[in-house]
């Protein structure tokens, strides 16, 4: 099933849904696209003219392919401006992912600052693109493309603080504007920026990920090309804490990100 699908599927009935085996990230399903299930969820029972703001999301257990998955939302508050939502994705009676969502209306204001300049980075057709290749990279990847142009590849034993490139969805993706849940595939979809720094295979995933996102989006489709760069700012006893950016090939930012991800080697 294409990204598409799914999210076509979550938004007709968010109790009754299993993610293909196709999208597995090791054991587990793609953390990006449970974020962006959930989120849909949660976007049908708030306002249109309340765009989401931040996501703070918690990977409580791993979401298992091919089995029965639910979401649940729950309105906390409807403010003036802003709704606070709370989503819970369920799976076997258990709370697999948790996602804690900010949406607000925009409103007047004097203050405008723009955002810091994007960094240089070759062309994406001057890069290196990690292959999916069948048994050996995780099955999603089949869907997502990335192409390296900072650090280095995980296992690679590259120690920089630093991993980006460039970023889309890929294979037979249907050309449609980039939405707030193609943002959330398109920023997960790298690995934990401690990978490159091992030498040999090792286990790894996010803990915990914070997401905001600069509104109004930018016009923008699912075949475009994002740019991408992470920073690791700390990291010790197994977990690492980083902040990334997303912008657009141009230069424009779409979305901040913060993760604490954990590592077993």
């Amino acid at each position: 099933m294409r990204f598409c699908d799914l999210l076509d599927a979550v938004r007709r009935q968010p109790l009754d849904l299993s993610i293909p085996a196709e999208w597995a990230q090791g054991r587990a399903s793609f953390g990006g696209l449970v974020a962006a299930l959930q989120y849909e969820a949660m976007r049908a029972k708030v306002p249109a003219d309340r765009p989401v703001r931040s996501l703070a999301i918690t990977f409580v257990g791993p979401v298992a392919p091919n089995t029965g998955l639910s979401f649940e939302v729950d309105v906390l508050r409807e403010g003036k401006a802003v709704s606070q939502v709370l989503g819970r994705a369920m799976q076997n009676g258990q709370v697999v992912t948790l996602v804690q969502g900010s949406f607000g209306a925009s409103r007047p204001s004097e203050v405008t600052v723009t955002a810091e300049p994007a960094p240089e980075m070759k062309h994406w057709d001057e890069c290196q693109e990690l292959p999916y290749i069948p048994g050996i990279t995780p099955e999603f990847m089949r869907h997502l493309a990335m192409r390296w142009t900072v650090g280095g590849l995980p296992f690679s034993g590259n120690t920089s603080r630093q991993m980006g490139g460039w970023v889309r969805l890929r294979g037979d993706v249907k050309e449609e504007p980039l939405g707030e849940s193609h943002i959330l595939a398109l920023v997960d979809a790298w690995p934990p920026s401690l990978m490159p720094h091992l030498s040999k295979p090792a286990a790894g995933s996010t803990l915990t990920w914070t997401i905001e996102f600069v509104q109004p989006l930018l016009e923008l489709t699912t075949l475009d090309w994002c740019k991408y760069l992470v920073t690791i700012e700390h990291a010790r006893d197994g977990y690492g804490h980083a902040a990334a950016n997303l912008w657009s090939a141009d230069g424009r930012l779409i979305a901040l990100s913060r993760q604490t991800v954990t590592v077993f080697g």
